[in-house]
This record gives C-alpha cells, sequence and structure tokens, in this order.
C-alpha cells in the first residue's frame, strides 16, 4: 500500500487513533467554546487543559460547571473538581468525562503562548478588541 492512500476503515482508522503520539492526541482533545469566549477569540473550539473552567452538556451530571483538575491524554478523558462518585467505603473518586460533551466557559489565562497568534489575547485586556 501506497504512503499517499488513507484507508477510510473504521478499524483502521481506530487503530491510527489509538496508536497517535500524545503530543498529537493533545490536539484531539478539544472543547467547545462558549458563545462570549467565542467572540473574544474568533475561533470555535481549543485545547482543554488544566485550570480551565467547563460545563457539562451530556449525561446525568448535565450543567455541572467546575474546573479542570486533570486532562489524560491516553485514555482521552478530562477531570472536573465537581464530577466525582463515591465508592462503597466512602471515598469519592473523579469521574473522567469526554472532551467533547464539555464546554469551555472560562479559560486559564497564565500561559501567554497559549495564546501566541490568537485573536483575542488575555494580557490585551478581557474582550480582545483591535487597534
Amino acid at each position: 500500500m501506497e504512503k499517499g492512500i488513507i484507508s477510510s476503515k473504521p478499524k483502521k482508522q481506530r487503530k491510527a487513533h489509538y496508536c497517535r503520539p500524545l503530543h498529537v492526541r493533545q490536539a484531539c482533545l478539544c472543547s467547545h467554546l462558549s458563545k462570549q469566549l467565542r467572540k473574544q477569540f474568533g475561533r470555535r473550539n481549543l485545547a482543554v487543559r488544566k485550570g480551565d473552567t467547563v460545563k457539562v452538556l451530556r449525561g446525568s451530571k448535565r450543567g455541572t460547571e467546575g474546573k479542570v483538575t486533570g486532562v489524560d491524554y491516553k485514555k482521552g478523558t478530562v477531570l472536573v473538581d465537581k464530577l466525582v462518585r463515591k465508592k462503597t467505603d466512602g471515598t469519592e473518586i473523579p469521574l473522567p468525562m469526554r472532551a467533547s460533551k464539555l464546554v469551555l466557559t472560562d479559560v486559564d489565562k497564565s500561559d501567554a503562548r497559549r495564546f501566541k497568534g490568537k485573536k483575542g489575547k488575555p494580557a490585551e485586556g478581557v474582550g480582545g478588541e483591535k487597534k
């Protein structure tokens, strides 16, 4: 098989997805932006990072809003501080969620490199006005 030909078989697509290196998987863990953030950044989605605030769109925890405590690139899941499940002994464990089931309501603005070249740079001020 030639290098330029890409298979459309679902089995090969799944295998390619699960065999991707972690730095490529990071780009796959994106979530939609809220309407205010869409206007600010001029884009539809953004990669989820620790420290962002997200809102759950699907499942029994729908409507829950909380901070991202961790991102698991290997499993492709996001951990949110308010999404926990109690075990029988009473300890709480985090409930992993897929990034596609979340919407970003606020982003962590501590890393300037994250917004390098983006329309609404947080360093310029909230709102992303053009000069």
